[in-house]
């Protein structure tokens, strides 16, 4: 996908506070403040359900009972299509909410920090105390455009500042990244950006008209400032100054890997006109939109910062129907697994991706798209009267993943299976998903080697063994009879009160403990993307993003509400193996 918010192994973890207390090799520093937040091949836990402090090591293989003992056999049946339909089918590499960092060598000089950024994070995570760096209520300045006010974005993150005026900023911007603003009324030639970077290498932030390739209005060189929360302003003049209200990208160019530059304010002039700048929050979780009416039902407004509320009168009423479902009599026989699934075939492949980057055309790597066929423009509504290529009565949802190319040119699909679900302990608490639901998971950023036995995050060979690895280590051999295959498992609890976030990931969370709780109080259907290949791996390969290690899915909920309700009445509330329909199955 285009871009989701991200970094690669080596990008920084950064919060608004002293970053000198918790500082990463390299000078990076791990995030003290409302949301640790996984980046790249690090995890830091999540100070929100259960409140959990620390890293945890990955899992193993996560298997259903019923299956364990499939596994460890190299099976070579042609009419295993979807590993699914095999023994495997179960068997879902699932990521869980913490992932040990990678054994990196780190410097002596930097052990004490890392250990004090621990204990600071261990006393108070659990607390629900906010460390702030400077004041938490935003200052208003005439003139001024908020950098967490874009209208859309590609990289970027929110977080409280540690600047004069308080409030938010934008940060984790990497080159590439971009931030959309529209009805920028540009005064006069001196503008000027507020800037903090931690990254000696530098670099630019453009300030392009239309696009992220337009006219170039004007550039502001970023050096480094002496940390993340340290807050210079970098000064620039207009090459013009056009008439009326435009659309201005703030685009980011650096030679570095990592994270260069914070933004947290812009100046076009005397003065400004232009969208409103979104209203902080001192609390741990990000602060609760006030609701508004859509145009149509399943249409989210979008709230500051990207924060998307839910329609909660829909909502409701979706939820009470379901409510009122009686669930089908399990038959003798059935595997008591809470499971059902689509299938889909491919819909169309285009540089596109309207959850991270709407309305903007070719602004994405390409894509490969199952269900209805979808561009920058598609939204649930359009979904909702589409054609489809899945066989899921009522699923018109769409699915989709990064390209995956052999020397360059796109690799056939075998399969694509998405799995229905639940990861926890009480499958009867499962609810089906909110109207209009957008959900992103992997990271297009992360470019890490994945070795054999890297963890869950890997491409590997179905029905066949696994027989060597590519040149370069990242991309299995397959054997003949099977194929690649990659399972991508999405989180299950979610916030109940957003239908998108600013990153797409951060309304949703994973169960602690095998329960939906805390920020993360509504369980609903687990989904695991199994994308099946033409290809028995080895040399050549790369997705359109990049290592294998940037794979990822994103999922728009177009479900009608009397299909998967039934489904997920019957076969995840009762843990009842089903098919495409409530129809239940044994083996």
């Amino acid at each position: 996908m285009g871009a989701e918010s991200g970094a690669d192994g080596s990008r920084a973890l950064r919060a608004g506070v002293p970053r000198g207390l918790a500082a990463r090799p390299g000078g990076h520093a791990i995030r003290i403040n409302e949301n640790f937040r996984k980046r790249g091949s690090k995890s830091v836990i999540q100070g929100g359900p259960g409140g959990h402090q620390g890293t945890c090591p990955r899992p193993s293989l996560i298997l259903f009972p019923h299956v364990a003992a499939g596994l460890g056999r190299a099976h070579t049946s042609r009419d295993r299509s979807v590993i699914a339909d095999s023994k495997e089918s179960l068997a879902m590499r699932t990521p869980p909410a913490h992932v040990a960092p990678p054994g990196r060598a780190q410097k002596r000089r930097r052990l004490a920090r890392i250990t004090l950024a621990s204990a600071v994070a261990a006393a108070l995570a659990g607390s629900g105390i906010y460390i702030a760096g400077a004041q938490a209520e935003e200052v208003a300045v005439p003139g001024r455009i908020q950098a967490e006010a874009f209208a859309a974005q590609s990289g970027a993150q929110t977080e409280n500042t540690g600047d004069a005026d308080g409030g938010r900023n934008v940060g984790w911007l990497a080159n590439g990244d971009w931030l959309r603003y529209d009805g920028v009324s540009i005064i006069g030639t001196d503008l000027k950006a507020r800037v903090a970077a931690d990254n000696t290498d530098g670099g630019i932030v453009e300030l392009r008209l239309g696009t992220q390739t337009g006219a170039l209005l004007a550039s502001f060189p970023i050096t480094h400032t002496g940390g993340w929360q340290k807050w210079t302003t970098a000064t620039g003049t207009a090459s013009s100054v056009p008439a009326g209200p435009q659309t201005v990208f703030a685009v980011m160019k650096s030679t570095s890997r990592s994270d260069f530059v914070n933004l947290n304010w812009f100046t076009f002039g005397s003065a400004t006109g232009t969208v409103p700048s979104a209203s902080p929050t001192t609390s741990a979780s990000p602060a609760t939109p006030k609701p508004t009416t859509p145009a149509t039902p399943t249409t989210p407004t979008t709230s500051a910062a990207g924060w998307v509320p839910v329609d909660q009168g829909r909502w409701n009423q979706e939820l009470a129907a379901f409510n009122a479902i009686k669930p089908k009599p399990v038959t003798p026989g059935t595997t008591r697994v809470p499971e059902f699934h689509t299938d889909c075939e491919l819909a169309n492949s285009a540089p596109d991706d309207p959850i991270v980057v709407p309305g903007l055309p070719g602004a994405s790597h390409m894509h490969t798209f199952f269900g209805p066929k979808v561009d920058a423009f598609t939204t649930t509504d359009k979904l909702l009267s589409s054609k489809t290529t899945c066989n899921a009565p009522g699923d018109l949802s769409a699915y989709w993943t990064p390209e995956l190319r052999k020397d360059g040119k796109p690799v056939p699909m075998k399969s694509f299976r998405v799995y229905y679900g639940s990861r926890v302990k009480d499958p009867s608490t499962v609810k089906p998903f909110p109207p209009g639901l957008r959900v992103v998971e992997g990271d297009a950023k992360k470019q890490v080697d994945t070795p054999k036995n890297a963890g869950s995050d890997h491409f590997w060979c179905a029905g066949s063994a696994e027989t060597g690895r590519s040149a370069d280590g990242n991309w299995p051999v397959c054997a003949q009879g099977g194929n690649l295959i990659f399972q991508l498992v999405f989180k299950d609890c979610w916030d109940g009160k957003h239908i998108d976030s600013p990153d797409h990931k951060s309304h949703m969370g994973d169960p602690v403990n095998g329960v939906c709780t805390g920020k993360y109080p509504v369980a609903v259907p687990n989904l695991s993307f199994m994308v099946n290949f033409q290809s028995l791996g080895g040399n050549g390969l790369s997705l359109s993003s990049g290592k294998p290690s940037s794979m990822h899915g994103d999922f728009m909920n177009a479900w009608d509400p009397a299909h998967i309700g039934p489904l997920v009445k019957s076969c995840l509330n009762q843990s009842a193996k089903c098919g495409t329909e409530v129809t239940f199955a044994g083996g």
